[in-house]
Parts: C-alpha cells; structure tokens; sequence
C-alpha cells in the first residue's frame, strides 16, 4: 500500500542527529531523570524494526493503540497516560517514521505509510481488532487506519485533531509556521532542527523532564522530521470522514492553540458515530494538565469500548 516518493531537496538530506544540540550541563544519559515507562521490546515489520511498549491490562482488555503527535514520540507524549491506561486496557504504542525509534526511510515522509505501519504491527503480533487514540498528528493517522483498513478498527478515540490542518487557500500552517518545506532552504540545517526542537511538546514540559524531553527529541530524524510537517499541511479527510461506520470519541481540546476550536468541532460534526468530550487545557493537554486529560481520555475510551459491542 505505499508508494515511492520524489527524495526532498537537497538541503534536507543534511538534517541529521549528530546536530542536535543538548543543553549544557546534561552530561551522560545516566544523568538523566526518566519517567516511569511501560517495557518495551523490538519487532520486526515489514520495512524495518520498531520498539513497542506494551502494558497487558486486565483480562481480556481491549486493545488500544496510542498514536503520538509530530515532533514527539510515544513516550513524550503519552508517559503520563501510559499507567492509568494500562490500568483498564491493554496499551501499545511505538513511533512514527522518522520519530525517535520509528521506522527510517529514504522514501518521502507519508502519513498513509504511517497508517499501514499500524496494522502491520499488529501482524507483527498477532492481533486483529483495535482501538486507535490518536493526538493531534496521531488523530490524521488514526483516521487512515481506519479508512485504508476498516476490518481492523474496533473504535477510534481522536484527540487535538481535525480533518485538515491547512485550508486550500496556502494558509499558514501553524504545526510549521512555515508555508512549506522550500521555505527552509534559507536556513541552515542546524537553524531548522533548532527551531523545530522550539515547538509543541518540547517548550510545554515542565523542568523536571527537560533533559529526557530533550534527550527524546535528539532521537529524530529532521529530515523526515520536516516531511511530516508538509505531510500534515497536505491531509484531509472531509471527503470520507462521514462514512466512518465505528463507535468514535472526540475529545476537544477548549484551549488549543494549534488545532483551533472550529476544526475539533468540524471533526466532531462530521462523524455520524462521534460522540463528544471536551478538556479544559491545550494542545499540551496529555502532558501539562495530565490529571485533568487522562480523566476525559479514560471516559472517551470506555464510552467507545462500550458502544463497539452493543
């Protein structure tokens, strides 16, 4: 299901690991004070191998799949989540293409391989049916694991997203600031991953987990890293998201300053099957108001849980 695409311009091909920064005095990993994550293990999917994190659950616990946010990985974005989840369902999450451990592919970043990449770790490990919880980026990838493998999904659980991020008119894309990826190429590959590095997950964490934040992020790769944020600027789902057939929840976040209010509402509206919740916080929400996300998400969860088998 994936098709190969043109290779970036060649400023891109530059963006590598070895620029990233660490702030001064974070010597040593060993130095560096870590959440409490669930064991995670390799598994091999068809294009490369992947680190999954696996809390088992209860007995007989439907199957969750966190899909993390761009310029973030599983771990920053659900580490808070991962334990009060695990506590009612059996939680799986990895990462993207191109973020922290995920797959790495000299083909053009797409948020459809990043679908199929989900059900294929599956495969990997012998489960059918799933729920997918997507957040923010993770929200567009759920929806295509839904439409490109509709058997699979049980339900899905769609959080700070939206059909399209971009209107046609070359609105500014807020994931990016930025109108598209030639406009980097007045900046050095350096400059880009340091900007980048500025955004979203990394200046909404609190002090404690900064260097493992950082740490986390040091993991990409920026070139993938930038394809990802045109890839978001190119999805949109309003000609198929009506024909979701699934138990779906939204949950809406009131302050995001990324995702506007409108577009969560949109997304809401445009699913027949959705039902609605909303958390008063951010786009950072899963990670700054974690008290207050995790109570929603569980609900949104559960009421999803519910409905696929009534």
């Amino acid at each position: 299901m994936t098709d190969e695409g043109a290779g970036p311009p060649d400023l891109l091909d530059e963006l590598d690991a070895s620029d990233v920064e660490v702030q001064p005095g974070v010597s040593a990993p060993e130095e560096l004070r870590r959440p409490d994550l669930p064991p995670a293990r390799r598994i091999e999917l068809p294009d490369g191998s992947v680190e999954l994190r696996e809390l088992t659950g209860p007995p007989d616990a439907t199957a969750i799949i966190l899909l993390h946010g761009w310029t973030a990985t599983a771990d920053l974005n659900f580490f808070r989540c991962y334990r009060p989840f695990g506590e009612h369902h059996r939680v799986l999450a990895f990462d993207h293409r191109g973020h922290g451990t995920g797959l790495r592919s000299r083909r053009t970043f797409r948020l459809e391989d990043c679908a199929d990449d989900v059900v294929a770790m599956a495969d990997a490990i012998g489960l059918d049916r799933f729920v997918v919880f997507g957040y923010s980026m993770g929200g567009a990838i759920a929806q295509l694991v839904w439409r490109r493998h509709r058997e699979r999904v049980l339900g899905m659980v769609l959080t700070a997203t939206a059909t399209h991020f971009k209107s046609q008119r070359d609105e500014r894309l807020n994931f990016l600031g930025l109108t598209g990826l030639g406009a980097v190429a007045r900046f050095t590959p350096a400059q880009v991953r340091r900007w980048l590095t500025d955004q979203l997950y990394l200046n909404r964490k609190t002090d404690s987990w900064e260097p493992w934040a950082i740490e986390e992020a040091s993991g990409h790769d920026w070139r993938m890293m930038l394809e990802a944020g045109a890839a978001i600027g190119r999805f949109r789902s309003d000609d198929w998201i009506t024909e979701v057939d699934v138990p779906t929840s939204v949950i809406i976040t009131m302050k995001d300053e990324v995702v506007p209010l409108s577009r969560q509402m949109h997304l809401y509206e445009s699913i027949p099957t959705a039902h609605a919740f909303r958390v008063d916080a951010g786009h950072d929400a899963a990670i700054a108001h974690a008290d207050r996300y995790v109570r929603v998400a569980l609900s949104a969860i559960a009421t999803t849980i519910e409905r696929t088998s009534a």
